[in-house]
């Protein structure tokens, strides 16, 4: 095999939707019955953080999806829907990449931004006020409600510990003591 068919066909494997794995079966029990779908916003163009000058709502400034992470979201969306998996909502950061994903992955609803999603890499935001914030917001849902959050990794990291590539996921829900516990990750 030469290397450009060795290259795609590694690439076709990074594109497999959700698999059937043992482990994925936590996580997606406790979204169907209500929990929140935490996402890294699926694959980029190379890149770390945004160009310098970008600006919100103004994508042509940002780091946005690659055609692969537009596949990738696309078929995660499709994956979790084929398992049985649905939400009643998705919020997403206010970053294009993040919007993008979301609306790749649930075509069929509306995609609010939600602020406290916004990245604050590279000192942009407030870590502590936004990590308190969807805390709050998370505790807050109704238990029985199914909900998608796309964002970006400092936000997953500060939240739950876990430090997620893009286009993986954590279902989190409250627990008991006001805070956000994970029930499992998926790789989508």
């Amino acid at each position: 095999m030469n290397r450009r068919h060795l290259l795609h066909a590694l690439g076709c494997l990074m594109l497999q939707p959700v698999s059937a794995r043992a482990d994925d079966t936590p996580a997606l029990d406790a979204l169907r019955s209500g929990g929140v779908l935490l996402l890294r916003h699926a694959l980029t163009e190379p890149g770390i953080g945004d160009p310098p000058g970008f600006r919100i709502g103004d994508c042509s400034t940002q780091r946005n999806l690659s055609v692969a992470g537009r596949t990738q979201a696309r078929a995660a969306g499709n994956a979790l829907r084929a398992r049985g998996v649905t939400v009643d909502a998705v919020y997403s950061s206010a970053w294009c990449r993040c919007i993008d994903t979301a609306k790749e992955m649930f075509p069929e609803l509306q995609v609010e931004v939600l602020p406290a999603l916004n990245s604050f890499f590279a000192g942009q935001g407030d870590r502590e006020r936004q990590t308190a914030a969807l805390r709050q917001w998370i505790t807050a849902l109704d238990d029985r409600r199914r909900v998608a959050l796309v964002t970006h990794q400092v936000n997953v990291l500060a939240l739950t510990g876990d430090n997620l590539a893009m286009g993986e996921a954590v279902v989190v829900q409250p627990d008991r003591s006001g805070g956000v516990r994970a029930a499992g990750r998926l790789t989508l």
